[in-house]
């Protein structure tokens, strides 16, 4: 077993950061509330057009993309990983499996400050690549293909009927649930914050994730979609030089035009009460993942091309270190985050517009890459890291560099 990685795909470590950036971006707009804000609260964080634009900006091209590019990547490192005990004659999949144990346990503590957590999700859902990491390339896309066309969605809706899986009304949540659990960010204690979060809280990310907003089922399929690239070899040909081919381009340009007319035409066909209980809600429900999808890629896409200009990687490398320590960097962000915003802390929930919070959230940005740069001079792995690759080994590792 190699004690230090030799050598690291470094445009892997800068999309890893790249994707953490937005994720903070669109967390601190939402102002870490994972959920239906009250009314107001939309009023007071956008009272001019600036906002609201940051807000639709936001909406389009980072919500649901971003954590689409890291989930990608959790798929991708699972398939790394795999492959370089394979090549040592070993087996990891136990390991992996202890090692996803362990991201549970991050998970659960970070779950206590942000109900948005989701590295318990990736935890779960990790236990299912092992499974898969055999399967043939067919077998993957079948699978990527079932995800992404909502056949799982329709059959939960099928069997719900767009009632609650886990006894939370994510679908229509009343107002004074909404309000409650405001209060209790802008008000409550730390306790009241990890006492409603430690139990509601993860009914209504089960919810979320497994009912018909599909969220878990998304995150599993970009976990095979990363997989697949991984056997392809895809970001070791970035390094050499790669990048898409004008079919990409069409393919991708086209789907998410279509997919974005068909998502208004399923859901102008709902009328004005946009009620999510029926098979034309489920179509337009998932059109728009379709989108969200085409629209990931095509990120992706402009990612490789900005790596391979001299600017662009000089630019985007600087993601590097932050992405290399990506779960310390998460669990931080979380931290300064609720900091800032929850009762417990400052108490700015919904008193700062968008136009500065965006201003906030890239100070946090670069604040942590240049840490996390400064950091890895001196250590090896990020505080966390070193924590998960320990106990991943049951061997206290080398930390502090000589």
């Amino acid at each position: 077993m190699p004690v230090i990685q030799k050598k690291r795909v470094a445009c892997i470590d800068a999309l890893r950061g790249f994707a953490l950036a937005g994720i903070v971006i669109v967390h601190m707009l939402e102002n870490y509330i994972a959920g239906p804000a009250p009314d107001f609260f939309n009023q007071q964080v956008n009272p001019a057009l600036i906002d609201q634009i940051i807000e639709g900006l936001s909406g389009f091209f980072l919500r649901g993309k971003f954590f689409a590019l890291f989930s990608l990547l959790f798929g991708l490192s699972f398939f790394i990983q795999m492959k370089n005990a394979e090549r040592r004659d070993e087996s990891y999949a136990a390991r992996f499996a202890w090692r996803l144990l362990l991201l549970l346990g991050f998970g659960l503590m970070h779950h206590l400050f942000y109900r948005g957590d989701i590295l318990t999700i990736y935890a779960l859902l990790g236990f299912l690549l092992i499974p898969v990491f055999r399967a043939s390339d067919k077998t993957l896309i079948i699978l990527i293909a079932l995800i992404f066309a909502g056949t799982f969605r329709y059959a939960v809706y099928a069997l719900t009927g767009g009632d609650t899986i886990f006894g939370m009304p994510v679908i229509d949540p009343d107002q004074e649930m909404i309000s409650d659990y405001y209060n209790t960010l802008s008000k409550g204690s730390l306790t009241d914050v990890f006492k409603t979060n430690a139990t509601e809280g993860h009914l209504l990310k089960l919810e979320f994730q497994f009912n018909i907003f599909y969220r878990g089922f998304l995150t599993y399929g970009f976990f095979l979609i990363g997989l697949l690239l991984g056997r392809k070899d895809l970001f070791n040909a970035v390094e050499e030089g790669l990048v898409p081919k004008k079919k990409f381009w069409l393919i991708t340009s086209g789907g998410l035009l279509l997919s974005l007319v068909m998502t208004g035409v399923m859901f102008s066909l709902l009328g004005e009460q946009a009620d999510l209980r029926s098979w034309v809600a489920m179509l337009g429900l998932t059109f728009y993942d379709l989108a969200n999808l085409f629209l990931t890629l095509i990120i992706l896409g402009l990612f490789t091309l900005g790596w391979n200009k001299s600017r662009g990687k000089r630019f985007l490398g600087y993601f590097a270190p932050y992405g290399r320590m990506a779960l310390t960097n998460y669990l931080l962000q979380t931290i300064i985050g609720t900091f800032i915003l929850y009762g417990w802390g400052l108490g700015y929930i919904g008193s700062i517009r968008n136009s500065l919070m965006i201003l906030i959230a890239l100070a946090v940005i670069f604040l942590q890459m240049w840490w996390s740069r400064w950091w890895l001079e001196h250590f090896y792995y990020g505080p966390f890291e070193y924590v998960w690759r320990c106990l991943t080994w049951f061997k206290i590792m080398p930390f502090k560099k000589v």
